[in-house]
């Protein structure tokens, strides 16, 4: 896993991890296929996640997981 050069910042890069791991405990499904889905497959992880760090970072944990699923289904994420 390559981390892009934009999520420099140990915070932005905490935050991302948070999100993966907690969608993918919500989907049931393994972190690794979130990470390639929020970055490989849509580049939701660099397009949404990190630049909307300083808005996102003080939702719920429920809203940012609802949130993030919510912009996989309108990117067409097929997990």
């Amino acid at each position: 896993m390559k981390m892009d050069k934009m999520m420099c910042g140990s915070r932005e890069l905490e935050f991302a991890i948070f999100c993966i791991e907690n969608v993918a405990s919500r989907l049931h499904v393994d972190a690794q296929k979130i990470y390639v889905a929020l970055s490989e497959q849509t580049n939701i992880l660099n397009d949404y996640i990190i630049p909307e760090y300083e808005v996102l970072h003080t939702q719920s944990k429920d809203y940012i997981v609802d949130d993030i699923i919510d912009v996989m289904h309108e990117r067409g994420v097929k997990l």
